[in-house]
């Protein structure tokens, strides 16, 4: 792609929210607006086939958004051929132009990085899905699950989509072909399939009738019991969802989940959280895939404020990804040590039910391999020593039987399995120390209520048993901890 210079330096206009009776702040009712996008009504606005007719699609509109060089823009231009761009003007507005590493802007606008493939390692169809294929879009990895790819379509092209090489295909998706009877037909047949994933590119993009025919004889099925929806409109066209029909649709089968993904608390919008409200009142259980993303989600701050934000609108935290070896995604990929990074700083630092599962999903087919701290650190015939979030080591006896082991003299881990500890707690531990303070109340509240020894009613009496039942409730508790 050749652009003149005087095309490639035109400056983007700048960022702000859309501003309303003369406000400087949006309502709270709605997230940012581009102003290039200020005078659009709001009823056109709240209007997904707007929003889909009016996506920036192309390098030709980026360039007067965004600042690229020129360098950029003719090595993302070259990109356009390999795979889609198409960015909701409601997505596009989370981007703040100004910030060329914008985690918003990471996940949509194509990138020159995309070009680079240090490792030789980035592949077409990383998860092998098409080898496990017995009918054409229906993969079979998992005994009692299978997955449908049923459209290439999606409202907002992600630039590490695992499934590029399904969305590059155009045309034929609309109306129903015989593979999609075909995928309904092998369900039908294997009984042992209790679990479908409905997918894409995007399945909420289906035509109404086309959805409804998965809907329809997937719920009919007696032996599949749980349907999911892979879909991430709640977060780039939450509109869509806006039509009370589509959610009505969704519910009628009765078996629907819903699995959407966002990866960035900025994106969990007063408008995301409106649709994921509707379908959760629509009986929808909805979950979250997040993509572990360099430059995006790759720090525990970030990943902390993302679950939580989940958890504020009622969407459970269900998986965290590593990032696919796809084409084009290389230089999105972190280390496995910084999800494990990520993972010790969650799991005991918030509610549990915002922890996910951090997984790999492995080539070759593997499916999906669970990965986490080491929480388990020895262990012995009688008993395991395990980690908390804290660092602290305890002996845990797992069955009721008389231990078999001998005390023996011994320090550290082995003085939990050998020895006579139960645990071994860090210094400067502030749940000991909130302990401590708390028996120290409770010993002064004690002593301050009983009789001193003698019958000696003075102050002076009381205080020096309050300062003897502390001390010795303080020894007790240590004693107990295992110090």
């Amino acid at each position: 792609m050749n652009e003149s210079p005087d095309r490639t330096s035109i400056p983007p206009r700048p960022y702000m929210r859309a501003v309303a009776n003369g406000d400087e702040e949006e309502p709270p009712s709605r997230g940012p607006r581009h102003p290039i996008w200020r005078d659009v009504p709001d009823h056109l606005w709240d209007d997904w086939r707007w929003q889909s007719q009016n996506a920036i699609r192309s390098v030709r509109q980026l360039r007067d958004l965004l600042s690229f060089t020129p360098t950029e823009l003719e090595a993302i231009g070259s990109l356009e051929a390999e795979y889609k761009t198409a960015i909701p003007p409601y997505y596009f507005s989370l981007i703040d132009p100004t910030d060329p590493v914008d985690p918003i802007r990471i996940q949509s606008v194509p990138s020159s990085l995309e070009k680079e493939n240090p490792s030789g390692y980035e592949l077409e169809d990383p998860l092998e899905e098409d080898k496990d294929s017995p009918v054409p879009g229906l993969t079979h990895r998992y005994p009692d699950r299978v997955l449908l790819v049923t459209t290439h379509v999606c409202t907002m092209y992600c630039r590490f989509c695992t499934r590029k090489r399904a969305t590059m295909v155009r045309g034929g998706w609309d109306a129903i072909s015989r593979n999609d009877e075909r995928m309904i037909e092998y369900i039908r047949d294997h009984r042992e399939i209790k679990d479908v994933i409905v997918s894409g590119g995007d399945p909420l993009t289906l035509p109404t009738n086309k959805l409804k025919f998965f809907l329809d004889n997937l719920a009919a099925i007696r032996h599949v019991d749980v349907i999911r929806i892979g879909t991430r409109v709640p977060v780039t066209l939450p509109q869509k969802l806006y039509d009370q029909s589509l959610i009505d649709l969704l519910a009628s089968a009765g078996k629907v989940w819903i699995q959407t993904h966002f990866n960035h608390a900025r994106e969990i919008t007063p408008e995301a959280a409106r649709v994921c409200l509707a379908l959760l009142k629509g009986g929808m259980p909805v979950n979250n895939h997040t993509v572990l993303l360099k430059g995006v989600n790759d720090s525990l701050e970030t990943m902390r404020d993302l679950m939580r934000a989940l958890l504020r609108v009622k969407v459970r935290p269900y998986y965290i990804f590593h990032c696919d070896p796809v084409i084009g995604a290389g230089h999105m990929r972190t280390s496995i040590w910084k999800g494990m990074e990520i993972m010790e700083g969650l799991r005991g630092h918030m509610s549990g039910l915002g922890i996910p599962t951090y997984v790999v999903d492995s080539p070759h087919g593997g499916g999906k391999i669970p990965l986490m701290p080491n929480y388990l650190i020895s262990a012995s015939d009688d008993a395991v020593v395990l980690r908390n979030f804290e660092g602290m080591l305890v002996r845990y006896q797992a069955e009721d039987r008389p231990t078999t082991a001998q005390p023996t003299a011994t320090r550290g881990v082995s003085s939990l399995l050998q020895g006579t500890k139960s645990a071994l707690i860090p210094e400067n531990n502030e749940r000991m120390d909130r302990r401590r303070e708390l028996n120290v109340v409770a010993s002064y509240e004690d002593a301050a209520e009983a009789p001193a020894e003698g019958g000696c009613s003075n102050g002076e009496g009381h205080e020096a048993n309050g300062h003897s039942t502390a001390r010795f409730s303080l020894d007790v508790l240590a004693k107990g901890c295992g110090s």
